[in-house]
């Protein structure tokens, strides 16, 4: 990974949460590699320590990378975190917000409450008070770029997604809300929505077998994306050269979003039973 021979990010100031792996890890590096100072922000101080070291080995002359440990859920949190995030260089011209995931999957019938709270306050209101704070400093300085990470599962059907898919929908939603709101102050805002990547995150998914078959098939270039695909397009929206492109989604997802949902059966039959996955709750 290297700097773009176009437009650099020298004196750029990023803030990237979910930073410590996956996709949000793979757009700290491009944007490091493109000259950018960057914050990575994440749960874990193990993993974040581990991420600088990756983000400063492709960083360019004059890049600087820190971490500050936050959870985008609790809010004084997420102000403590723009605020360190902006004192590096007085000033935050990007944000990606890529924290996100999903602690419950299986049939709407036996979703658990609390997992369904957690996941969409993980991707929502995580989002939400990211942007919330980190706008505030971008209208007073004049402008600035935030980049949320969505999903096609957002867009697409996915069985038994129901926590994660509706969450994703309404980040995208509130995203737009914002390009809206925003626009007015110089602050762009756009969402991407990445179909089946290579992350830790999906390895059950991503492992030979039934499951994958299904998704590649619903898959016009036949693979699995990469993060490193997801952070360029991210980085292209997050830079000057996107400078008149707000409140878009934009797909990377090898063309999934044309056909349908995956079937996810086959990883999930023997946790729920046939009759499970069609809602049939013994006893209920």
């Amino acid at each position: 990974m290297r700097a773009t021979d176009g437009q650099g990010l020298a004196g750029f100031s990023a803030l990237v949460t979910g930073g410590g792996s996956g996709i949000g890890l793979s757009c700290a590096r491009r944007l490091a590699a493109d000259g950018a100072t960057v914050t990575l922000a994440g749960r874990s101080e193990d993993r974040l320590r581990a991420a600088v070291e990756a983000v400063e080995a492709v960083a360019a002359t004059g890049a600087k990378v820190q971490h500050v440990p936050a959870d985008v859920t609790d809010e004084a949190s997420v102000e403590a975190l723009v605020a360190a995030a902006t004192a590096l260089t007085g000033r935050l011209d990007g944000i990606v917000s890529s924290a996100g995931g999903s602690e419950t999957i299986g049939p709407i019938t036996q979703i658990d409450v609390e997992a369904w709270r957690r996941t969409v306050d993980l991707n929502m209101t995580g989002t939400m008070l990211t942007i919330k704070h980190g706008a505030r400093v971008m209208a007073r300085q004049g402008g600035g770029s935030i980049v949320a990470i969505s999903s096609i599962a957002g867009a697409v059907t996915h069985r038994w997604f129901g926590a994660y898919g509706p969450a994703k929908a309404g980040l995208e939603m509130l995203c737009a809300v914002a390009a809206d709101e925003l626009g007015a102050s110089g602050v762009r805002v756009n969402t991407v929505r990445p179909g089946l990547t290579r992350t830790d995150l999906v390895e059950a998914i991503t492992a030979p077998g039934p499951v994958l078959d299904d998704y590649l098939s619903c898959t016009p270039l036949g693979r699995i994306g990469e993060p490193d695909e997801v952070a360029t397009l991210v980085r292209f929206l997050i830079g000057p050269e996107a400078g008149w492109i707000t409140g878009q989604n934009v797909g990377v997802d090898g063309g999934h979003s044309l056909r349908r949902g995956p079937d996810m059966s086959g990883l999930l039959e023997d946790l729920f039973g046939a009759d499970g996955l069609r809602g049939v709750v013994p006893g209920a």
